[in-house]
């Protein structure tokens, strides 16, 4: 299993699956983070916490722990 932590700076992945629980997650596809969904990995911050990435055209930052949580291939 790969998640999005794991996809280099300058790398695109496809999201397959969310996990975690409830809160946690609904914040996460509130984001416009869904399954099927294109990510672009921007950079990442010098002690790799957070992570900006491009989704559905705008950017966001996201903490490493909900970049784990997010399944891509």
């Amino acid at each position: 299993m790969n998640n999005l932590r794991e996809v280099p700076v300058g790398g695109t992945a496809k999201v397959i699956k969310i996990h975690g629980e409830g809160a946690v997650k609904r914040r996460i596809m509130d984001m416009g983070i869904t399954k099927g969904v294109e990510i672009y990995v921007r950079k990442v911050a010098p002690l790799g916490d957070p992570i900006e990435i491009t989704v559905r055209g705008y950017e966001l930052s996201l903490r490493k722990a909900d970049a784990e949580s997010i399944e891509v291939e």
